[in-house]
């Protein structure tokens, strides 16, 4: 039996897109203050957990996020690993959802559901999406066996996981949004994803 790596996944800090409800996906926006207290808040959460690594997005907000845990930590810098990244929601990225009500309120309906199954014009399938994610965190615990891992990351990533390690199908809307900040702790044997 191999030796299992344990990946803490985390939401990046809040921005303002965040706050002002803009779909961000690969867009680069910067965390805000609030962002940056709650990334000093999971500095002391994180004090006890004895991570060797840190993985994240190549995304600023989640970059930064792992930058200030990494340092307050004195762990090496973060290395950035693309598998991480938010899903690419195509053409809609940065349009305000006040104002995606006016151009396509079915689309902001469905993205408020958070439904995976939605289909972003020139962004990812939710299967392209999903297996990205899902190889990241394969491929980020293969050289990590019998350590502890932070991989800072967003929400909809956070989403694929969730649905992963519950057995549902990749279409299940999960009726649920993680926070800014909030962890949730993973197992990873080989290809096996299992919750802690």
């Amino acid at each position: 039996m191999s030796v299992p790596t344990y990946i803490c996944v985390t939401r990046h800090g809040e921005t303002d897109w965040n706050i002002a409800g803009i779909l961000q996906g690969w867009t680069d926006v910067p965390i805000n203050d609030q962002g940056r207290r709650q990334a000093y808040e999971l500095v002391g959460s994180f004090s006890h957990s004895k991570f060797s690594k840190i993985y994240s997005s190549p995304l600023i907000r989640s970059l930064e996020t792992a930058e200030i845990i990494a340092r307050s930590l004195r762990l090496d810098p973060p290395e950035c690993h693309e598998g991480l990244m938010e899903r690419n929601f195509g053409v809609i990225q940065g349009i305000p959802k006040s104002e995606l009500a006016e151009l396509n309120p079915v689309l902001l309906q469905q993205i408020l559901k958070r439904n995976p199954a939605t289909e972003f014009e020139q962004g990812e399938s939710m299967d392209e999406f999903a297996d990205r994610v899902l190889d990241a965190i394969v491929s980020i615990a293969r050289p990590n066996a019998g350590k502890r891992i932070l991989a800072v990351t967003h929400g909809w990533v956070m989403d694929v996981i969730t649905r992963h390690i519950a057995s549902r199908p990749r279409s299940a809307i999960l009726n649920m949004k993680r926070r800014n900040g909030e962890c949730l702790w993973l197992e990873v044997r080989e290809q096996s994803i299992r919750p802690v």
